[in-house]
């Protein structure tokens, strides 16, 4: 696949990327914090509210009958990508909201000792979650990566016993890039007795999904960082499991019966949608994943490693800089974090930004990574598939005016 010849077709579909700022084009660099919205997820969105605008699951007129086939024929979609089936597929607001139903409908019922274990290079939302489970006595501890910033495997495998209920990791780091085995890692937790937790927010954009081949328990993954809308999430989990746990929200269209004295659950995956559902935002991610469907999956991922690789040679040419993470495009997707010389992140983001160039810094919602890594905060340009290479040089060449700036050599 052409890189460039590809992403500025896709160009022509997301209008934001023809502003510009500061007198520049518009260079964004920040989507693993989150992708824009082609026009045809905007629209049919907007065409929904338009035209079918109905509470759910509830009145039996013509409006809430298609606003409920809509939704539900949305989730069917949305399911098979990843290759799940629809009572598996359960509708969130968002990727830690996923995490969290976990964390609360499965994990309140660990007992005292049990063991949960996470990554030193998870997000914040796959910690904060279990780090809560460890304040009633549950044992959480986490796995270190090697120095170019690969899992360390061998760690993991020592750590499991039979006190370990759960492993959950990143599919993708969002600081790193690294692409984590999590087939390997998912069939490792369930020889130990263990259940396996994918956090997929970063992996799902841009890789092929499939819940069965990775056979993992639980999965998780937002739609704003897949060409979808904000304030809309999705959480896998195996029928059996979620049969047996308790629901997470508790109100309306997720029971059965209420009476004065008890309640009884929906079926799935409707016991754990409680509350007027977001139909428009399952709209909005049904027609991203058409959209990526139409692209295809291998091309997204083509299209990712061949702007990976050539970021990392470029900007390996820029005297003073520290790239963090793995150095071939195989074994990373999406994010390349940096430091650049002594510049702070926060400075260096403000310099690109003067030349339209959108670029994230801080410590990603990763702080124990930053902590591995030794530093506060890092720098990160992160792509899609509507970038090209020609802004791949436009970000060199605003790194070199940045060290201009502090007149760094």
């Amino acid at each position: 696949m052409q890189s460039n010849i590809t992403a500025n077709e896709i160009r022509k579909d997301f209008p934001v990327l023809q502003r510009k700022i500061n007198g520049h084009p518009l260079v964004y660099l920040d989507n693993s914090a989150t992708s824009q919205k082609p026009l045809q997820v905007t629209e049919t969105m907007k065409r929904y509210y338009e035209n079918h605008n109905a509470n759910i699951h509830r009145s039996v007129h013509k409006l809430a009958e298609e606003a409920t086939e809509i939704f539900e024929s949305s989730r069917k979609n949305i399911a098979s990508f990843i290759n799940a089936n629809p009572e598996e597929t359960i509708f969130t607001k968002n990727a830690t909201e996923s995490i969290n139903l976990v964390a609360y409908a499965w994990g309140l019922g660990l007992q005292k000792g049990d063991e949960i274990i996470t990554t030193i290079m998870e997000h914040h939302s796959n910690i904060v979650p279990w780090q809560f489970l460890a304040s009633r006595g549950i044992k959480l501890k986490f796995i270190d990566i090697t120095d170019d910033g690969l899992l360390k495997i061998d760690q993991l495998e020592n750590e499991l016993n039979s006190n370990t209920k759960l492993v959950a990791v990143t599919h993708v780091s969002n600081v790193l890039g690294t692409i984590n085995p999590i087939e390997d890692i998912s069939s490792m937790a369930h020889n130990a007795g263990a259940l396996c937790l994918v956090d997929a927010a970063q992996g799902a954009p841009k890789i092929k999904i499939d819940v069965k081949k990775i056979n993992c328990d639980f999965l998780a993954f937002t739609a704003h960082k897949m060409l979808g809308p904000m304030g809309m999430g999705v959480l896998y989990g195996k029928k059996e499991l979620l049969e047996k746990i308790n629901p997470f929200n508790y109100g309306g269209d997720m029971i059965r019966t209420v009476t004065k004295e008890g309640s009884t659950w929906n079926d799935l995956p409707w016991k754990f949608e409680a509350g007027t559902s977001n139909v428009s935002g399952a709209v909005g991610l049904s027609t991203a994943i058409d959209y990526l469907k139409k692209i295809g999956m291998e091309n997204v991922r083509e299209h990712d490693k061949n702007m990976m690789q050539y970021a990392i040679d470029v900007l390996s040419t820029i005297k003073g800089i520290k790239i963090y993470g793995p150095l071939t495009a195989e074994n990373r997707s999406g994010a390349l974090s940096f430091n650049l010389g002594d510049i702070h992140p926060h400075d260096l983001a403000t310099i690109l930004n003067d030349k339209g160039i959108a670029i994230r810094s801080g410590h990603h919602c990763a702080q124990p990574l930053m902590e591995r890594l030794g530093v506060p905060a890092t720098s990160r340009a992160s792509f899609y598939i509507y970038n090209t290479l020609e802004e791949i040089d436009r970000l060199a060449e605003g790194l070199e005016h940045a060290k201009n700036v502090f007149k760094i050599e």
